[in-house]
């Protein structure tokens, strides 16, 4: 691989204006310290390079989630953005290992004094996978067709982004409706990657393999069975450390941990079961890779759909969870409780469900169940979805402890049901669904991202409104220190607390088992694999 030291890297100071600095490099410490420079299986330099004389043909990655839209302008799950990774890239990027901005596709940008318009610079002779070229009206068609289109993650173009326009074909210019204290992070996500002119201009594509400009290129799609994918000898980077990446798709952890067992597969990615976790940390042959992370869980409360439209029944049901019993039992403390949305560990955190409702209150519970008329004669009933695999096999021990917590109370009886995850998510966009499990694995490192992704969203079937708090996220968004950002975040989770439509559970650990030749792993915050870092040692 080229390395990026090769090229001309951007400077701190070149790189991120004052208030998209201290967005970017706010980096999560605490319950999650040490992950900025986390690389893992292989040194930093190793990382950085391939191996002398070595070119590895494939590499076998087993899975047990599962791909959404090969399309940016509608996917919006951790592992399709990860895949997505691997087939595309944004004007920037993250480096491995780290929460630092790095040119991607863009080599520099400037900001106007008033902080709402952003110019990029592209690379010379970028090119698409089959070696069209790509221009700065690449990324113009790419991002309007994001909001055209209008899909799940469409609000992190739209919410920002008033135009865009190609000044030449190597400048691309943003104007924003306002400024925005990490607008260059955005850049890195998704549905900000420029997609081949195949894709359908005016909708989804959700099967689509002409990808982008990236390191790898789909040569093979059977869904929910085998992607397959090869270097891409155009890639502005160089040669991926492996040619091929074959992606295998299980029905269950068990099912992943036996592949890896039986060899298979040469990785088990996505999700294995914490037991799983802890057998084959003594299996001979197998690496057990682990790394703190920021994703969280969360149970979401419809309050358009009745029961949750009561906000006593939903402060009820958040005061008698059972954090602590889920992170030990299910877990084996591999996570830990959480009571915010913004994770422990990352500035402006505050335990505000804990302040409000404690951990496991279930005195409390009745109390409010009570005032909300119901009583052991008169239950509260109701049910609770999950989706059995996205988040890995645990998910219905999850989803049965949170309902035993509830009927602890006497006065609630909860009907347990689940749905793969493309129905799953299909349920939820619909608004069909009235308390469903989720997870948030970060678009952009910052508190926003857990907050106003949340607020009038789309994808959640809009089940979330405040006013004062998007209001309150509005503003933040736009003030130039981390101090002014956390004054109005604090008050953003007390409301949250208050309002109890999305309850944080617990956030947890990034885990990933190897064949012992492996190296090259990369695991940090953006929580995404980079499949173009992985080879094998002799």
């Amino acid at each position: 691989m080229t390395k990026l030291g090769d090229k001309k890297k951007l400077t701190r100071r070149e790189a991120l204006s004052t208030a998209g600095k201290i967005a970017i490099t706010a980096v999560i410490t605490g319950a999650i310290a040490g992950v900025g420079g986390y690389y893992l299986g292989s040194s930093v330099g190793r990382a950085a390079g391939r191996p002398a004389g070595r070119v590895e043909e494939q590499i076998i990655i087993g899975v047990t989630d599962k791909v959404s839209d090969i399309d940016p302008a509608n996917a919006y799950d951790f592992y399709t953005w990860e895949v997505l990774l691997n087939i595309m890239g944004g004007l920037m990027r993250y480096a491995p290992g780290t929460t630092e901005l790095e040119p991607g596709l863009a080599i520099s940008y400037t900001v106007s004094p008033d902080g709402k318009e952003y110019t990029f610079k592209l690379r010379p002779n970028l090119y698409f996978a089959d070696g069209t070229p790509m221009t700065a009206e690449d990324v113009v068609r790419s991002i309007k067709r994001v909001m055209d289109i209008n899909g799940d993650p469409a609000w992190l173009v739209t919410d920002f982004v008033k135009d865009v326009v190609a000044l030449d074909d190597r400048t691309v210019k943003f104007i924003l409706s306002k400024p925005v204290a990490f607008f260059p992070a955005l850049t890195a996500t998704a549905p900000y990657y420029p997609v081949h002119p195949a894709y359908k201009p005016k909708e989804i594509d959700s099967d689509q393999t002409a990808g982008g400009v990236g390191p790898y290129k789909i040569v093979k799609w059977v869904r929910d069975v085998e992607l397959v994918l090869e270097a891409n000898e155009y890639w502005w980077a160089g040669a991926p450390k492996t040619k091929r990446i074959v992606i295998k798709f299980y029905k269950d952890a068990t099912a992943l941990r036996m592949a890896l067992e039986a060899g298979e597969i040469d990785i088990a990615w996505r999700t294995l079961r914490p037991t799983d976790i802890e057998d084959l940390k003594g299996k001979s042959g197998i690496k057990v890779i682990e790394a703190p992370g920021a994703y969280i869980r969360y149970i979401i409360f419809n309050t358009n759909i009745p029961p949750f439209d009561n906000p006593l029944v939903r402060k009820a049901l958040a005061a008698a969870i059972n954090r602590e019993t889920i992170c030990q039992k299910i877990f084996l403390g591999t996570t830990i409780p959480l009571y915010s949305m913004v994770p422990a560990g990352m500035w402006s955190h505050k335990d505000s469900f804990k302040e409000k409702y404690g951990e496991h209150n279930i005195d409390l519970a009745k109390k409010l169940l009570s005032e909300a008329g119901y009583s052991e004669t008169n239950k509260l009933k109701i049910e609770l979805w999950y989706t059995p695999t996205h988040y890995g096999d645990t998910e219905v021990d999850v989803a049965t402890l949170i309902k035993d917590a509830w009927e602890e109370t006497g006065m609630v009886e909860v009907e347990l049901k689940s749905a793969e995850w493309t129905t799953y998510l299909d349920y939820t966009r619909k608004g069909m669904l009235g308390a469903s499990l989720y997870g948030w694995y970060p678009d952009y490192i910052d508190p926003d991202n857990y907050l106003s992704s949340f607020v009038d969203a789309k994808w959640t079937g809009y089940a979330y409104k405040n006013p004062e708090v998007k209001r309150l996220l509005d503003e933040a968004q736009i003030k130039p220190t981390i101090e002014e950002r956390t004054k109005l975040y604090e008050r953003v989770q007390d409301i949250w607390a208050e309002d109890a439509a999305i309850v944080p559970i617990f956030q947890g650990k990034l885990t990933i088992a190897v064949r012992e030749n492996i190296e090259g792993v990369v695991l940090d915050p953006v929580m995404l694999f980079r499949y173009w870092l992985v080879y094998k040692s002799s």
